[in-house]
């Protein structure tokens, strides 16, 4: 239940952050999708089954509010939490490369849905040389900024945890008597 209560926080935060306060920085105007790290997160430290239904609730979340063409978001973050699934299992999956590579992975599989979706519904003429240096500037900073996220996300989510534990403890003395 404190796991939930922590990544529902997280996750309300973060669609704060990505769609009200980063849009109103003039010097950093096109962010990469900070949900990614909340599903990097929860695909590679959550090993239960209901990640994929959260994945699918936070998708049409963003999906809603991004003004991007529906189930970009959706499929992105399923196609990052599958690639986690299946990797997880052959290379460990705390290191820090790990992490890299799939940060990296994640950003692609974002930016090529949407470039994809660009040339579907404007067709080639569309995408302009700003297009390619926006997408690769957004990965860029996202192969900066995933992996330090995931980590503090991690760090948050131990301290959350150790603060939650303390509590019980005293409150257990508090009422034991």
């Amino acid at each position: 239940m404190m796991n939930f209560i922590f990544f529902s926080f997280v996750t309300l935060g973060l669609v704060i952050l990505q769609t009200v306060v980063i849009p109103d920085f003039s010097w950093f105007p096109h962010s990469f999708d900070l949900m990614i790290i909340n599903v990097l997160y929860l695909s590679l430290f959550s090993p239960r089954y209901w990640v994929p239904f959260c994945l699918v609730i936070i998708g049409g979340i963003m999906d809603s509010l991004s003004g991007a063409p529906f189930f970009l978001h959706t499929t992105s973050y399923l196609c990052s939490y599958l690639i986690v699934f299946f990797l997880r299992q052959l290379v460990f999956q705390r290191s820090a490369v790990f992490v890299f590579i799939v940060s990296l992975a994640s950003v692609c599989i974002y930016q090529g849905l949407v470039m994809f979706s660009v040339f579907l519904l404007q067709g080639q003429k569309e995408i302009a040389a700003t297009d390619y240096r926006l997408c690769i500037g957004q990965i860029v900073w996202a192969v900066v900024g995933i992996p330090i996220g995931v980590r503090f996300l991690e760090t948050l989510h131990q301290n959350f945890l150790h603060a939650v534990k303390q509590s019980r403890r005293q409150m257990a003395r508090k009422y034991r008597g």
